[in-house]
């Protein structure tokens, strides 16, 4: 197996091309400086409202499979919607897509805060919203991460790609936290409300972007060609064995590894009774080791493939070693170590998958590669809910976190299978 995640790109040896290629060289746009914040901050937000409405379900109906199942709602919009958006990122202003998504986004938190608020108790209303937030971030996803070619151009673009992608995912662990914090002090109606102050924030920052210093695409799209356009992305990933294999990693990690809505529900309501303070604090602490892996996998250069598929391996055994922990003080110590290895193998993966497409496909690219790895989150939902209800949350999360170590051994010889065949 090669130890580079694709072909390489030329390198200058220049002291400008080494500074280009610095993770903080692209720190100094700024534009760059605004979206990593809103990043951040929207990030955090959506995932946020997730974790949010997840409580709220689990409050509503007392049963994990009932959140699996407001779980799967939230992301398998995305296996249908995903790859027409890419189309519409490639087609059309991006700056002009994430104000409307941040826009439709705001006013479901905005909803949700009001409704639950005055009492409402129909989990129906919980999952219609669930829906339309799969369907929003469907959109915004993809949008968000091609964005950040216009803002800060061909020059440190691997380095900008790097960092969103881990900010990103940084933001997705900080949001959960903040939530469980946020539930477990003023309820989930409080946790609404927030997450609106926050979309309207996002809307402010996404607004002070300077359009002028935009660097877009020279290539002319043909907006009569979508059908085209679509299949473009499937062939375009289809013609990389090393690109589609990555992509399915992201996606069955996503299944088995990502159900930190359901798990940690479970353990701080049935096994540790620490309720939604226990809630907030295993999200806090996955947070903090999720931010240590950001740092970590921003200034690794060259992770390669290699590195991609022993970072996923060890993300599965992190979650079946915590499953296993006999005190709530050491489940809290692993539930570090797994957001660490969560965010070095997400951020590596999808800096990979990122770098691997061109700009004229790139929307399409992430069109796919988020419905893979969040599609793989929604059943994940529902099967960690299956095996948590039935089996126990012990159990199920050993379960899941072997089938991770499985995947990354399976992907790891087929990507092995790739390099042989390219070399003879």
């Amino acid at each position: 197996m090669s130890s580079r995640p694709f072909p390489p790109r030329p390198k200058s040896t220049t002291p400008r091309a080494r500074s280009t290629e610095s993770w903080h060289y692209p720190l100094r746009h700024h534009n760059y400086r605004i979206f990593v914040i809103l990043s951040l901050v929207g990030s955090g937000g959506v995932w946020m409202q997730r974790l949010a409405q997840d409580w709220l379900v689990l409050q509503l109906t007392g049963s994990p499979a009932a959140v699996g199942l407001a779980v799967a709602l939230q992301f398998l919009p995305m296996l249908v919607v995903g790859p027409i958006s890419g189309v519409l990122v490639d087609l059309f202003s991006k700056r002009r897509i994430l104000l409307v998504c941040q826009s439709v986004a705001a006013l479901l938190a905005a909803g949700l805060a009001v409704w639950n608020a005055m009492g409402g108790a129909d989990v129906w209303v919980v999952y219609a919203s669930c829906v339309a937030l799969g369907i929003t971030s469907a959109i915004d996803g993809p949008a968000r991460q091609v964005f950040v070619n216009e803002v800060v151009g061909d020059q440190g673009l691997p380095a900008a790609i790097g960092l969103n992608s881990a900010i990103g995912q940084l933001g997705a662990m900080a949001g959960p936290a903040l939530a469980g914090v946020v539930i477990a002090q003023a309820g989930p109606a409080a946790a609404f409300g927030a997450n609106a102050v926050i979309g309207v924030s996002v809307l402010v920052m996404i607004a002070s972007i300077r359009p002028g210093e935009l660097h877009h695409s020279l290539e002319a799209p043909d907006p009569t060609a979508r059908k085209g356009r679509i299949l473009a992305g499937f062939r375009f990933v289809r013609s990389r064995p090393p690109l589609l294999l990555t992509m399915l990693l992201a996606g069955l990690l996503g299944a088995f590894g990502m159900n930190g809505p359901v798990v940690l529900a479970a353990f701080a309501d049935g096994v540790w009774h620490s309720g939604p303070a226990g809630f907030g604090l295993f999200n806090t602490v996955s947070a903090l080791g999720a931010l240590a892996g950001a740092l970590v996998a921003t200034r690794i250069k060259r992770f390669g493939r290699k590195g991609i598929v022993a970072s996923a391996g060890l993300f599965g055994l992190t979650q079946a070693l915590a499953a296993l922990m006999p005190t709530q003080e050491w489940f809290v110590v692993m539930l570090i170590v797994v957001g660490f290895m969560t965010l070095v193998f997400l951020t590596s993966a999808a800096t990979a998958v990122q770098l691997e497409a061109g700009a004229s496909v790139r929307g399409r690219v992430l069109a796919l590669y988020f419905p893979l790895l969040l599609g793989g989150h929604a059943l994940g939902g529902l099967l960690a809910g299956w095996l948590t209800e039935d089996f126990g949350v012990r159990t199920g999360l050993v379960v899941t976190g072997a089938l991770g170590m499985v995947s990354a051994a399976v992907i790891g010889f087929l990507l092995w299978r790739c390099s042989g065949r390219r070399r003879s």
